[in-house]
């Protein structure tokens, strides 16, 4: 018997999936300042989100260890 929590995540992953195509399609037809913009947004703030919080996936240490003085960090107590 299969765990019901496999099938929701199999759910999950065919539904991003769908809307990421659906996503895609859309963002071709849209003007190409506005979509660097979005993504220049959307990169910046989850890189200053790892910087700060420090929660930055393992590969990407090194490079945020290098980036991270320069920006401000959250405090630790």
């Amino acid at each position: 018997m299969v765990p019901t929590h496999f099938w929701v995540n199999v759910f999950l992953v065919i539904l991003s999936g769908i809307v990421a195509l659906i996503l895609v399609r859309h963002a071709a037809r849209m003007n190409r300042y506005v979509l660097t913009l979005i993504i220049v947004l959307l990169t910046t703030t989850i890189g200053f989100q790892w910087i700060y919080e420090r929660n930055e996936p393992r590969f990407f240490t090194p490079l945020i260890n290098q980036i991270a003085p320069l920006f401000p960090q959250k405090p630790h107590y």
